[in-house]
């Protein structure tokens, strides 16, 4: 069990309740400190071509991943499981009751509607008020059809109404990207002013996802047995929540990604990033204050989910999506003598926009066209991928999870340790992480913004070193609570190697809040640090 942060949720924005059954912080739990360990899966076609049996390829992926998922108590409550695919314009034509303008000028997602018709028609005319002050027209509802009697008595005490929402540009000129940054300013106000989750709002990518079993998702959601329904592109994910309350919203995939193991730096992130909120600007999204998505984060939402919004605000923002990955998850630079100095610029320049969002951790992800995956620098997540003569590919946590003729292989491999995996089904091939980076690396001139705008600790003037008395320094330390095994342990390996100290997680010391002497500030906040890896092991896979 993590411990209580020592921040009071006062001091916090109340989380909006989505009706996802998660209790409210209490006692030792609080809902910011939830991880989960999952199964992913991705399954791509090189000729770009959308077909319902790519569809079916995913999901076969995903049953397959049902050991990686988990029940609660109730066996057909699942913990979560989803899909996203490409817009399967075809089907929703042949399933909506109004006319749709070509694919890549409508928006669509599922609502999560309030079950109670009278709370779930409040919320339509609200979102509807949104839609049209933000400049986008709404082109009508359609119904979902599920079939919750598949559900445990946990899964469908939470289950929301399922309502897809169309939208379009008001004046017929934005489409795919740009509509999508409508879509995402519309959809972050409804989330903040109503309540209402969308897994997805997109005019390119759409998800189906729940509260469910692997094997539930399929017939949970009777669209996606529909032979019209075709992508060519599909992330699956199948959800264990490990100290986790599984609710609708949380399950897997998000907007962009779909996620294995755990971001333990996130609250570090998410406090960074609500501290940029004041500087961010962009004219992407309407001469509008930013104010209105935000915040970025959302309060009580999970580390993947947090990751995925702000990987979502640095695509829309401008940049292409393994961009915008590889400044979350920089590979290994800072000790790397022989990379290449533009790629090295690449990452330290990025470095001082955004800190990493450090794992174990595997990341799926998919912009609707390009599709990939990427392990964090420490690599402690596995991922294996498998492409074939036809074109497919295949790429998962585990092998096995499809059926595929070895003598129509012509290659495999692993993920590596800060090394990216691109599939572009526009360009219908494979594009190779020295590619990817290359390419990122000439794209501005980071080195020459590096020498001009970064100031270096050694460059600075040279000042007056105060040599104080061994008595002021005893006394100071004194003062401030610092023990004779800081000064042994600690602050002595510092001094005479220039070495970072390591110590034991174990002591026999009352904790801060408890002790009656003086303690050192940061003594109160030690709980916070991240009890999953070993430091020393990273720094050593680091170098390698």
């Amino acid at each position: 069990m993590p411990a209580a942060s020592p921040h009071s949720t006062a001091d916090q924005e109340t989380p909006r309740s989505h009706g996802d059954g998660r209790p409210a912080p209490q006692g030792l739990y609080d809902p910011r400190h939830e991880h989960d360990a999952c199964g992913v899966g991705l399954v791509a076609t090189l000729t770009g071509e959308p077909s319902h049996e790519l569809v079916d390829q995913a999901l076969t992926v995903l049953r397959n991943l049902e050991h990686r998922g988990a029940t609660g108590s109730d066996p057909d409550s699942g913990d979560g499981a989803g899909i996203l695919v490409q817009i399967p314009d075809a089907f929703l034509r042949a399933t909506v009751p109004f006319a749709l303008p070509p694919a890549g000028s409508y928006a669509v997602g599922i609502a999560f509607l309030p079950a109670a018709e009278a709370e779930a028609a409040a919320a339509v005319e609200a979102i509807e008020a949104i839609a049209a002050e933000e400049g986008l027209s709404v082109l009508g509802w359609r119904q979902v059809p599920v079939a919750p009697d598949l559900l445990g008595s946990g899964a469908r005490a939470t289950m929301p109404d399922f309502r897809q929402l169309f939208l379009a540009d008001a004046e017929g000129r934005a489409s795919g990207l740009d509509l999508d940054r409508l879509a995402f300013v519309v959809r972050k106000r409804v989330e903040h002013e109503t309540g209402v989750y969308f897994p997805s709002l997109s005019a390119r990518t759409l998800v189906y996802k729940g509260m469910l079993t692997t094997g539930q998702l399929e017939p949970f959601f009777p669209d996606l047995s529909d032979r019209r329904f075709a992508t060519a592109i599909a992330l699956v994910h199948s959800r264990f929540s490990t100290n986790t309350f599984p609710s609708w919203p949380l399950a897997h995939p998000y907007r962009f990604v779909a996620h294995n193991g755990e971001i333990n730096t996130v609250q570090g992130n998410r406090n960074w990033m609500r501290a940029r909120e004041s500087q961010l600007a962009s004219e992407l999204f309407g001469d509008r204050d930013l104010s209105r998505i935000f915040p970025v984060c959302t309060p009580g939402a999970s580390d993947s989910a947090s990751f995925d919004e702000v990987l979502e605000l640095l695509h829309l923002g401008g940049r292409s999506l393994p961009h915008a990955v590889l400044m979350m998850v920089p590979e290994a630079w800072e000790n790397h003598p022989t990379m290449d100095p533009a790629r090295r610029a690449f990452y330290q320049y990025h470095s001082t926009l955004m800190e990493p969002w450090d794992g174990p951790a595997c990341v799926v992800f998919t912009d609707g066209t390009q599709a990939g995956a990427v392990l964090d620098r420490n690599g402690l997540r596995p991922g294996r991928y498998w492409v074939t003569d036809d074109g497919l590919v295949v790429l998962s946590s585990e092998v096995g999870v499809l059926d595929l003729d070895p003598a129509k292989v012509v290659r495999k491999g692993r993920l590596q340790p800060g090394r990216m995996f691109l599939v572009d089904t526009a360009e219908h091939r494979i594009i190779e992480d020295e590619e990817i980076k290359a390419g990122l690396a000439a794209a501005q001139p980071y080195q020459q913004w590096l020498a001009e705008g970064l100031i270096e600790l050694a460059d600075l003037p040279e000042r007056e070193h105060v040599v104080h008395t061994h008595a002021s320094v005893t006394r100071r330390q004194q003062t401030f609570g610092y023990t004779e095994e800081e000064l042994r342990v600690l602050l002595a390996p510092m001094a005479k190697t220039g070495a970072e100290p390591i110590g034991s997680m174990g002591t026999d010391t009352p904790i801060a809040a408890l002790s009656d002497r003086p303690r050192l500030l940061f003594d109160y906040f030690t709980q916070l640090f991240a009890q999953v890896t070993n430091p020393p092991l990273d720094a050593i896979r680091e170098e390698l």
